[in-house]
């Protein structure tokens, strides 16, 4: 997440300070990603160093202002232009448990998977009643249809989630069953050697 072109496009509308654009961010985002003041802080410093944010006085509360330059602008522009990169995605910390999982001795993967599996789930049904929410009234602003975007998003990406977990079940169900067919018999046990047959001893006259 792009909290420095996120802080960008909110400052184009004109100068804003810090818990201000944290409110608006939030809001935009529908708080999905939660900000402290002293990240937004963090970050305007920085895009003040690289010449993309300046100090434009104060408001009538005595919060300092920050606006956006030329070269924030540019900055904004080719943020818009640009694709996001999935050439080098951010680690996903299921897939990373699952392929854990799957070599684990004392962990049931398929335990892991029905777990998660509830998880998101529920997760899914607790956007999709946002969303019921968000819809009733028809968004009337910027903000809500924002809102409604990103909800839109993560009721995709869970239900992708959903079908990926089915998947990897699957997957595994047929691991097992060929490489139960790959497991060579045991061999019979060995048969049992016969008993010594002991002949009678003639008696001398």
């Amino acid at each position: 997440m792009s909290i420095r072109h996120g802080l960008l496009a909110l400052l184009e509308h004109g100068p804003r300070y810090g818990s201000q654009l944290r409110t608006e961010f939030e809001s935009r985002t529908g708080a999905t990603w939660p900000l402290n003041v002293g990240q937004v802080y963090t970050t305007l410093n920085r895009l003040e160093r690289d010449g993309m944010v300046v100090q434009d006085g104060e408001d009538e509360a005595g919060h300092t202002l920050y606006a956006i330059t030329d070269t924030g602008r540019d900055e904004l522009r080719a943020w818009f232009g640009r694709p996001v990169d999935r050439t080098s995605p951010a680690r996903d910390e299921l897939a990373i448990k699952l392929a854990m999982a799957v070599g684990a001795p004392a962990v049931d993967i398929r335990d892991v998977i029905q777990s998660q599996r509830r998880h998101t789930v529920k997760a899914m049904q607790d956007y999709t009643r946002l969303k019921a929410q968000a819809l009733d009234p028809a968004p009337a602003d910027r903000d809500e249809i924002a809102w409604l975007l990103v909800l839109e998003q993560l009721i995709f990406q869970t239900e992708a989630e959903a079908r990926w977990l089915d998947h990897c079940e699957a997957r595994l169900i047929r691991l097992s069953a060929a490489t139960a067919e790959q497991r060579p018999e045991p061999a019979p046990p060995p048969a049992p050697a016969p008993a010594p047959v002991h002949g009678h001893r003639r008696r001398s006259g």
